[in-house]
């Protein structure tokens, strides 16, 4: 089986919910929800603005809102976050801005969103 990387150009604007499989590499604009049990790349174009639910990402570019990623996130150097991360891992490089909360550590996907109900004892 071929994985190949989907492409969304710098050109591209979508108000909506994506849902992909694989891997993504956005530089576009996205309003809405991003999806999938694949690797998103947000690159230094980009602008996304709502949830993002995804196995892992690498950013670039802005994200504002939160995300929430089972393995890896990373935000490179010129990266902007605007939002909370749950992940497994998390890697900030120099130079990156970051403006949130983060949980992060093996338990943090299985955790209530913030503000969610509570577990019953």
């Amino acid at each position: 089986m071929t994985t190949s990387k989907n492409v969304l150009a710098n050109d591209v604007e979508i108000k909506g919910s994506i849902k992909f499989s694989h891997d993504l590499i956005i530089d576009g604009k996205i309003e809405g929800e991003v999806i999938s049990d694949g690797s998103l790349t947000v690159g230094e174009n980009a602008l996304i603005k709502g949830e993002v639910k995804t196995r892992s990402v690498i950013i670039f570019g802005k994200v504002e809102g939160n995300i929430t990623v089972a393995e890896r996130c990373e935000l490179k150097s010129n990266a902007i976050l605007v939002g909370d991360i749950a992940a497994g891992t998390l890697a900030i490089e120099e130079g990156a801005t970051f403006m949130g909360q983060s949980q992060v550590g093996k338990k943090a996907e299985s955790k209530p969103a913030f503000g969610g109900p509570k577990p019953q004892p």
